[in-house]
């Protein structure tokens, strides 16, 4: 048998069936359960859970102590901070099985989600949206947002280098001060980069 083109820490548990891309390294005490697809060039931090039916999309990176559960859905170059959390029933009884009532959490590419963040069951997070660490999410996020609060609310907006852009000049355009590339807010709430298309990532 050819040796596997991901690492599993001895420590992890990693049921099969499941699905692993090439690159990937899972750490200490983490548990990828059966059913589960995870990308190329992830990286699963200590402690890190995998449901059955959970996808993970390509360069993913989920720092120690989150759990993705059953109805979780993260594309690719996502970020989970440390303790992040994540539901899948929007009003949990443990005498009530609602195994049927699962809804679906949408990260889109290259949002990042700040430490001990919540993000309740039912959202969808836009592409490159930022999510404040202690914020509780509790519907969808717009692309390149700056979500912040209980609950949380857009403050601002984020570039895809990871940066809080300034005010818009003259012409409606912010700048991002790292890479120079260029936004506008092509009607309210609603952000479009200028200089990148969409769907394209950085790498």
């Amino acid at each position: 048998m050819s040796e596997r083109a991901y690492f599993v820490h001895p420590s992890a548990y990693v049921d099969e069936p499941c699905v692993i891309g090439a690159g990937t390294r899972i750490w200490h005490f983490c548990h990828v359960m059966a059913g589960a697809v995870i990308g190329e060039r992830c990286v699963l931090g200590q402690n890190v859970f995998v449901a059955d039916g959970v996808t993970v999309g390509n360069n993913v990176k989920i720092q120690n102590n989150v759990s993705l559960y059953a109805g979780v859905e993260l594309e690719d170059d996502v970020f989970c901070g440390p303790s992040c959390v994540f539901t899948n029933v929007i009003n949990p009884r443990s005498q009530i099985v609602r195994h049927s009532e699962y809804q679906r959490t949408l990260v889109r590419r290259g949002a990042t989600i700040g430490a001990n963040a919540t993000i309740v069951c039912g959202a969808t997070i836009g592409r490159y949206a930022f999510i404040a660490a202690g914020a509780v999410v509790r519907g969808d996020a717009p692309d390149y947002a700056l979500m912040v609060g209980v609950p949380a609310r857009r403050r601002g907006w984020m570039s895809r280098h990871g940066h809080r852009l300034p005010a818009a000049d003259a012409d409606g355009v912010m700048v991002c001060p790292e890479s120079g590339w260029r936004y506008r807010e092509v009607e309210p709430g609603v952000l479009r980069c200028l200089d990148w298309p969409e769907e394209r990532p950085l790498i």
